[in-house]
């Protein structure tokens, strides 16, 4: 019984392992996951496909044939136990019972033991009458059944679970029959050996339909590849429905489907929607998830790091790839994925802050670290919104290392102020630091791209710096030499920045200003390039034939946000930046395809399983015997379990039977209890 047990809690254990970690992923997914070590243990244990893992169907095995053993040997006798009254028991044994006393009786025997029968049937008991005069009664017999429904319902379920577990398949693969293909194979390229007939007794796969589109087959996870099962159908997407909640969280998805029959050729249209899934062929499909189902994207490149360059247009289509050549360097881009509706949590910095305190606390030097890290960093919790489409796509270069991209087409407001988010992660397991891009009056970014074209153009900085000094002393008596000093300044500054960003012009401080003195540098130096950088947007304007703009708070905090993403764009690893124009939306549906023979067992054993427990923990079986003999009566009472309840029940049934059998309620003779 204690092996069993511990074999139990650790089905259980391992069962709350298979329903928190998702079961059957591709091996890289759980490396990037876990990390090499722990990704190693993980697998030797089995945990990703617990359900199939040896250990955890040999314990099954066990329970099966354990339990069975346990049923097998002990039902005849439970059977017999529950049939027989004990009716010839001797008095002698009654009296040894945990429950017995003895009392008075002045009614004849015959009075007393049909008075007797009454109470007792009226009670809920079953009564048998013994050939020595004793009176034998019993209620509650059927509580053994709840033995035998808790074992049997080990049983089943673990026969069900054995049936589910793909035994069969694992054979197949632990003897070569079955040998698994790359993922990256094509499905109409399957090898025979990757394929799986459609009589296969059980399994479990997904499929990706997009709209207008059809598959008759499933997609199973096998180690480091995966097998192709054959479906005795063929399942085309006619429409796929999404509804949302206000904040945009999806509400309801579902799928307008068409059943074909492989064989009869037959259809019929059917809608599968979560938690109502489709049961054809003793296939069931669930509803699983959606995805994007190849979305054609529009797009414009935009070169970050160049004073004036062309934009590109592209086009791509999601789950495609292409290669790009651009500013002498050629990628292979991987379109990954697109959302139409984005909900997520948009970090802020609060107005007066603990942001803004700490900041202050530091100095401006600190300050000007903190410029660096907006784009480097992972965006702070504030609350849910919509923030409208993206699309994601990864820049695998020459030597085959990817990075992964994540672009909004919307402006988001943070900070009250509209900017556009790119976010890029180096694995998969990484979080996406974004690099806010400020969006202009008009909501788009031709300004930004006028500012950085002036900051970053060589040719420009002398007269931009020119022009600072000019303005800067308008109205005051300064010297030609100060004015000079003021204008090298301003294009060393533009110089510095234009390297590496705030990093270039942070390290610049620490070479070229002692300790004690860098915060006050720090400070003019920032206004410096502030100032530039205005002088440089308003030239590139005038360049252009536009007006020169007024001095307002929200374009000088333009020019602070440009300046910001300008120096993160350094560390953003490639010079280009997408922006989506358009996009032609598909759809799509995630189907999971299952087989599961066993699954009515499984319920049948839950049923058993709770009807047993509750036979045995509330249902009391109760036997009372009854000797009336010479003026005396013994009562005698056996239970399953001793509690106080029993001791309740015997001292009920006692001081009632006194009173019908006896014609006083004192007691003659001697009494004796023992509880």
């Amino acid at each position: 019984m204690r092996f069993a047990i511990s074999l139990l809690t650790l089905v259980a254990i391992a069962s709350v392992i298979g329903t928190v970690l998702r079961q059957n992923e591709p091996l890289a997914n759980y490396l990037n996951q876990f990390g090499p070590f722990w990704f190693r243990v993980f697998e030797a244990a089995g945990l990703y496909a617990v359900y199939n893992a040896p250990w955890f169907i040999a314990i099954m095995a066990f329970l099966v044939l354990s339990t069975s053993v346990c049923i097998w040997r002990n039902t005849p006798g439970m059977l017999r136990q529950m049939a027989t009254y004990r009716e010839g028991i001797r008095e002698s044994s009654m009296r040894a019972m945990a429950h017995q006393t003895e009392f008075a009786c002045t009614l004849p025997t015959d009075e007393a033991l049909h008075r007797a029968t009454q109470y007792l049937q009226a009670q809920g008991f079953r009564l048998r009458a013994g050939a020595t005069g004793v009176l034998a009664a019993k209620s509650g017999s059927f509580s053994r059944l709840g033995y035998l429904a808790a074992h049997s319902a080990i049983v089943a379920i673990c026969v069900g679970g054995l049936l589910d577990s793909n035994v069969p398949l694992q054979l197949k693969l632990a003897l070569g029959e079955a040998r698994p293909a790359s993922s990256d194979t094509l499905l109409s390229q399957m090898p025979a050996s990757a394929r799986l007939s459609a009589d296969n007794a059980s399994f479990r796969g997904n499929t990706l339909i997009p709209e207008g589109g059809a598959s008759s087959v499933a997609v199973i996870n096998a180690g480091d590849g995966v097998l192709v099962q054959e479906l005795p159908f063929t399942l085309t997407l006619n429409r796929f429905h999404i509804e949302h909640y206000s904040t945009g969280q999806p509400k309801l998805f579902a799928s307008d489907v068409l059943v074909t029959d492989r064989e009869t050729k037959q259809s019929f249209s059917a809608r599968i929607e979560v938690n109502k899934p489709l049961q054809y062929r003793g296939v069931t499909v669930y509803q699983a998830s959606f995805d994007d189902g190849g979305t054609l994207l529009n797009l414009r490149g935009h070169h970050m790091l160049a004073p004036r360059a062309q934009p590109l247009q592209l086009n791509g289509r999601i789950g495609e790839s292409a290669e790009l050549r651009y500013d002498g360097a050629t990628y292979r881009i991987e379109w990954v994925g697109f959302r139409p509706i984005n909900v997520e949590n948009l970090a802020t910095v609060g107005e007066g802050g603990a942001n803004d305190t700490d900041r202050e606390a530091r100095g401006l030097f600190g300050r000007v670290r903190d410029q660096m890290g907006s784009g480097r960093e992972g965006m702070t919790p504030r609350e849910l919104r919509n923030v409208g489409p993206s699309f994601s796509y990864k820049l695998r270069d020459a030597a085959g290392q990817a990075r992964e991209y994540n672009n909004y087409q919307l402006p988001v407001q943070i900070d009250g102020r509209p900017v556009f988010l790119t976010g890029v992660r180096d694995t998969p397991s990484d979080r996406f630091r974004y690099v806010r891009i400020p969006a202009d009056e008009a909501l788009g970014i031709d300004e930004f791209l006028r500012l950085r074209a002036g900051l970053l153009d060589p040719s420009l900085r002398a007269a931009i710096a020119q022009r600072f000094a000019a303005n800067a002393v308008r109205g005051g008596s300064v010297s030609p030499a100060l004015q000079a000093r003021l204008a090298e300044s301003a294009e060393r500054a533009l110089t510095t920045f234009s390297a590496r960003g705030y990093q270039s012009v942070a390290e610049f401080l620490e070479q070229a200003v002692p300790e004690p003195e860098r915060d006050g540098a720090a400070q003019i130096y920032l206004r410096v390039l502030q100032g530039a950088t205005w002088e440089a947007w308003q030239l590139r304007r005038e360049k252009d034939r536009l007006p020169v703009l007024d001095f307002t708070p929200a374009r000088v905090q333009f020019v602070q946000d440009s300046l910001n993403a300008v120096s993160d764009l350094h560390f953003y690893g490639v010079p280009i930046w997408f922006s989506l124009d358009t996009f032609d939306e598909v759809k799509a549906s995630v189907f999971q395809m299952t087989r599961s023979p066993g699954r009515n067992l499984v319920y049948l054993g839950c049923v058993l399983l709770v009807l047993g427990v509750f036979a045995m923990l509330y249902v009391r079986e109760r036997r009372i015997w009854l000797l009336v003999r010479d003026g005396i009566a013994v009562l005698a009472m056996q239970t399953n379990r001793r509690t106080l309840d029993a001791n309740e029940t015997f001292a009920r049934h006692q001081h009632a039977l006194m009173a019908l059998l006896s014609t006083t309620s004192s007691s003659k003779g001697a009494v004796h209890e023992r509880h």
